[in-house]
């Protein structure tokens, strides 16, 4: 499986106005997810203070990356690493996924258009897909 190339076109696009909200994103994100889902608290419950910087930090990355992912194989092994050490499971992503969209459009307003709304979501699950497969490998060892 691979992105679309107007996905990576969009997501490209729109690196810079995502990055340049990325902590307030996140921030939301993180807001969105545990009132829609309190008991995802616990899998955070040994995150740093700074875990929605680090996460903004890797969107920008992902977004900036998204034609040239083999740059980002050693923070996709180590984000791996941390998901299987706090216990993330594959059916935590769409939650995840559901929450990230949400504070995207909620920080974005007008801007975070269906089109671009669409780039991301198939940007998200397509990097959620790699994880799941490598942190499978990783539960299994």
């Amino acid at each position: 499986m691979s992105l679309s190339q107007s996905t990576i076109t969009t997501v490209k696009a729109t690196a810079g106005a995502v990055s340049q909200n990325a902590e307030a994103i996140t921030t939301k994100m993180y807001e969105i997810l545990f009132s829609q889902h309190p008991e995802l608290k616990e899998l955070f419950k040994d995150a740093d203070p700074d875990q929605h910087k680090k996460l903004a930090s890797a969107v920008g990355a992902y977004a900036a990356n998204i034609d040239n992912l083999d740059v980002l194989s050693k923070a996709v092994e180590k984000m791996a690493q941390s998901h299987v050490r706090t216990h993330v499971k594959p059916e935590h992503y769409p939650m995840v996924g559901t929450a990230i969209l949400g504070a995207i459009k909620e920080v974005l307003g007008d801007a975070a258009t269906d089109e671009i709304l669409d780039a991301w979501k198939e940007a998200y699950f397509f990097l959620a897909d790699i994880l799941i497969a490598r942190e499978k490998e990783l539960y299994a060892s």
